[in-house]
């Protein structure tokens, strides 16, 4: 038991470069509020997060964070929308978990619970994407 433990832990390669989608190139820029183009560093308070999100066209978008936590988004002034999916984010890049909505154009209220630490980043993500397979 003890030595399939170490062969699985060998086997497992060290995070060297991180290759994302380009819908997640953003990830690595800070910058103000939520949006595709670049992640933005908020710190909770009691360990929640609430900010504002303005969709301008229809689709499926995601919200990435880079710890556990309980993301919810819904419209001004309605109620917690159902998500489409959740995923992790790819291997080595940072990101914890994405979580996507189909949105229409508008404004939309995002809240994060459950959150640990003195920062939490995130990310709007346009789309969806497969992550990339393990070649043997």
């Amino acid at each position: 038991m003890l030595l399939s433990m170490i062969a699985l832990t060998m086997a497992i390669a060290p995070c060297t470069r991180t290759e994302v989608p380009r819908s997640l190139a953003g990830w690595t820029r800070n910058g103000p509020g939520l949006d595709t183009r670049h992640a933005v560093t908020i710190a909770p308070r009691a360990g929640r997060i609430a900010t504002t999100v303005r969709i301008r066209r229809e689709g499926v978008f995601g919200i990435a964070l880079d710890r556990e936590g309980w993301i919810d988004v819904a419209p001004a002034g309605g109620r917690v929308l159902r998500m489409v999916s959740e995923s992790r984010g790819p291997r080595c890049s940072g990101i914890r978990k994405i979580v996507r909505y189909r949105l229409r154009p508008g404004n939309y209220r995002v809240t994060v619970d459950k959150l640990q630490g003195v920062r939490a980043k995130l990310m709007l993500v346009h789309g969806t994407f497969a992550p990339a397979r393990r070649r043997s």
